[in-house]
């Protein structure tokens, strides 16, 4: 396995690479236009790749670019991110339409031990198998 840190956009533009697997761990896919991202994503995986996403599911009517803001220091204004939120199914037409096969989009719940009670969106693709 390879792991690769860095502004996502960039590593996909900028790489002649391609990668077996694209997973985005409440990461990239979750604070990059998926208009710019998923394209860039599908470029780079071979026949058969796998993209696969984890963020937490959208709160329901709450859907597009939402802004988050992330605490900083005591002093300091807290730190403004956009990311992408959308209900299962929208995540799943737009891989379709960016031309993902075998899509699949679903929300896990929380494990049922645990204080917090926010499930995961998780969201798979592949690249379509060539002959």
């Amino acid at each position: 396995m390879e792991l690769h840190q860095g502004e996502a956009l960039t590593l996909l533009a900028e790489s002649s690479s391609t990668f077996d697997a694209v997973y985005s761990v409440f990461g990239a896919a979750y604070f990059t236009n998926p208009d710019l991202m998923l394209p860039a994503v599908l470029e780079r995986l071979p026949s058969g790749g796998v993209f696969a996403m984890s963020q937490y599911p959208a709160i329901e009517g709450c859907y597009g670019c939402q802004a988050s803001f992330i605490p900083r220091g005591p002093d300091e204004d807290p730190m403004v991110v956009k990311r992408w939120d959308y209900p299962p199914e929208t995540w799943t037409a737009m891989l379709t339409s960016y031309g993902f096969e075998d899509v699949t989009a679903t929300v896990l719940p929380a494990p049922a031990h645990r204080k917090r009670r926010i499930g995961t969106l998780l969201v798979t693709g592949k690249r379509h198998l060539t002959a």
